[in-house]
């Protein structure tokens, strides 16, 4: 989706909306943290999309140097700290909709978040990672539907999901829903996971499922 964004080919704005779609609450709630109310901080995600369009900030993006996220984090530092082109990127963006932001549940999870004495760069991180094992998840999810397995992925992800607090079933109750042995349940669940850590790692989607190195 990265390569897709960053080549400005037939299909750019998709892909770009498509990351944006993925990655903008932890923009946003670094923004919230940096003491923006809810509505400039949406107005700020905004504009910075259009910044990054604009300026075409994608394409110096190597990722031989260093994470996406950490380049992505940069340039939003930067573009916070320019009170001219804030104050301009306001005037210009402040009432576009680039891609829609889910205001009042962004509010909701921001106030469920603890607040501690993390810096605005770790909770930013913590915020990442939750949005890329989600789209990694969604990812895994698509696959098995496109294969008819959508019962065998629903039996596997609350094995799957980090952030998964509910009581995990049985390897047995799964197994014998699933129709196979425990041995075999286990099987899955490790290529699954294997998957879903290449795609966390911006391994390309692979043509089936399977154990992979990435």
């Amino acid at each position: 989706m990265l390569v897709s964004a960053q080549s400005q080919a037939p299909g750019y704005n998709e892909a770009f909306a498509d990351l944006c779609k993925i990655y903008w609450y932890p923009l946003y709630g670094f923004i919230r943290h940096r003491g923006y109310s809810p509505e400039d901080a949406e107005d700020l995600v905004q504009a910075f999309f259009l910044h990054l369009i604009e300026h075409k900030t994608l394409s110096r993006v190597d990722r031989s140097k260093g994470k996406f996220r950490s380049f992505l984090l940069a340039s939003l530092q930067k573009f916070l700290s320019d009170e001219a082109d804030r104050a301009h990127c306001l005037k210009r963006g402040g009432k576009a909709e680039f891609v829609h932001l889910d205001l009042e549940g962004a509010e909701h999870r921001y106030r469920l978040e603890p607040v501690d004495a993390l810096t605005p760069e770790k909770i930013f991180d913590a915020r990442w990672a939750t949005a890329l094992i989600g789209e990694s998840m969604n990812r895994l999810k698509r696959e098995y539907i496109a294969q008819g397995k959508a019962a065998t992925f629903q039996a596997l992800s609350a094995f799957l999901d980090p952030m998964n607090t509910k009581r995990l079933p049985s390897y047995e109750e799964v197994a014998a829903q699933l129709e196979v042995s425990v041995g075999a349940l286990k099987t899955l669940i490790h290529r699954a996971a294997e998957t879903v850590h290449c795609f966390c790692l911006g391994g390309g989607q692979p043509h089936r499922l399977r154990s992979r190195r990435c």
